[in-house]
This record gives C-alpha cells, sequence and structure tokens, in this order.
C-alpha cells in the first residue's frame, strides 16, 4: 500500500509514539498497521526534511530512461540493496523500481514516465466486472506496476489502483459495479450457481498462476545477484 494513504498527522503521530515506544519495531508496526519500510522511511524524510518531508505528495514525480537504466544496472550487480538505490536516485518506492526490473527483464521498452503517464493519469473507461477481475490479477502478476496495467488495458493509473485495493480488502465481489440490479447468487438455477463457481476458480487459477510467476521472477532476480 503507498505511503500517499496516510496523512502528514498520522505521521508525526506514529514518529513521536516511535520515540517512546517501548516495544519491538514488529510489535510497534503492527500495532499502527503500518510497514517497517514505511517507517524507515518517514524517519528519513523528517531527518532530511523535517515535518514537511511528511506531506503527502500531490504530483507525480518523473523519472528519466537514463536514470531508470542506472538504477537498474545497479541492482542487477548485487552491489546494493534496493534500499541503498531507493535513497541514491531519490525513488519514491521499493515498488516502483521492482516494476522498472521487471520490465527489464521482459524486454520491453524504459521510456521517460513524464511520456508513461500522460494518458492514462488521466483518462479512464468503462470496464465489465470480467475485465476489472482480469486486470487486477495481471497488476499483482506483475509486482503491482499500475502504471504498465494501465497502459495495457487502456485505463487510468487512478483505476487499476482503485480495483487492486478494493480486491484486497474484499476480493472479487468488491470489483462489482453495485450501481445497477445485479441478479443474486440465491436466485440463481442449479446449473448457474456451478458455472458461477467455476469461473470463481478459473479466476483463483489465473491469480495464483500471476502471483506464482511473480515470485520465481523475483527469485531469478535474486540468484543473479548473488
Amino acid at each position: 500500500m503507498p505511503n500517499s494513504k496516510y496523512s502528514k498527522e498520522f505521521k508525526n503521530e506514529v514518529l513521536l509514539a516511535y520515540e517512546k515506544r517501548e516495544c519491538s519495531i514488529k510489535e510497534f508496526c503492527s500495532k499502527f498497521q503500518i510497514t517497517h519500510y514505511s517507517l524507515k522511511e518517514w524517519i528519513k524524510q523528517f531527518e532530511k526534511y523535517g515535518s514537511e518531508g511528511l506531506k503527502q505528495a500531490t504530483t507525480w514525480k518523473s523519472y528519466s530512461k537514463e536514470l531508470k537504466k542506472s538504477a537498474i544496472n545497479d541492482f542487477l550487480t548485487g552491489e546494493y540493496s534496493a534500499y541503498e538505490i531507493v535513497s541514491k536516485y531519490e525513488i519514491s518506492s521499493r515498488t516502483v523500481l521492482q516494476g522498472w526490473v521487471n520490465k527489464y527483464n521482459s524486454y520491453r521498452e524504459l521510456k521517460d514516465t513524464s511520456q508513461e503517464r500522460t494518458s492514462s493519469m488521466t483518462k479512464g473507461r468503462k470496464t465489465t466486472w470480467e475485465e476489472r477481475i482480469q486486470i487486477v490479477i495481471d497488476c499483482l502478476g506483475n509486482g503491482k506496476d499500475y502504471q504498465e496495467t494501465a497502459s495495457t488495458y487502456n485505463v487510468s493509473y487512478q483505476q487499476v489502483y482503485q480495483w487492486v485495493k478494493k480486491y484486497e480488502d474484499g476480493g472479487e465481489e468488491a470489483l462489482k459495479d453495485k450501481r445497477g440490479k445485479k441478479k443474486e447468487e440465491a436466485q440463481l438455477s442449479p446449473e448457474e450457481k456451478i458455472n458461477l463457481q467455476m469461473k470463481k476458480l478459473e479466476r483463483e487459477n489465473e491469480r495464483l498462476r500471476a502471483e506464482n510467476l511473480f515470485l520465481k521472477k523475483l527469485e531469478e532476480i535474486e540468484r543473479r545477484r548473488k
């Protein structure tokens, strides 16, 4: 989950509590429902920029193709950790870095971020429930590269991000368009219920295959770095 969902006030509260904590970092992060990485990033930003560094980003940060290539090369050499590379090039998160690495390893072209974002950040389109499920599965399979997924399916970055969030919170049902009347499952015929269950199983298998493929890619990258 991106750090942008947390307010400046919440981050300040967390950092103040962190100074007074009487528990392990793991227990502390669990209490506030944040990741250890987020905590480290907030501490780093506060030490570097003060409380202003904890503000939510209001504009998309752009990266040149040359910067992306340099960061990827550093990552693949194995001489630097992801944390070090993110700090060195001032990349917004490890997820962004991993997305570049995934694209590079898939032999896809790297572009300046501003060129990639122009259309998908501002334009969305209507989609079916089945489409949204497939888009989410693909996004999870490529390490949550929201921009790449948005470009592939000609939808907006924000649409993809919101669908993934809904899916993680409530599964496939959360992706349904609630504005129209839907036929309740209790009203389905036995044959329709079987078909519905089969579709659910197929989608779950697709999701698992996508996630397993991504994990295999990560393992391969880690082997190269050793």
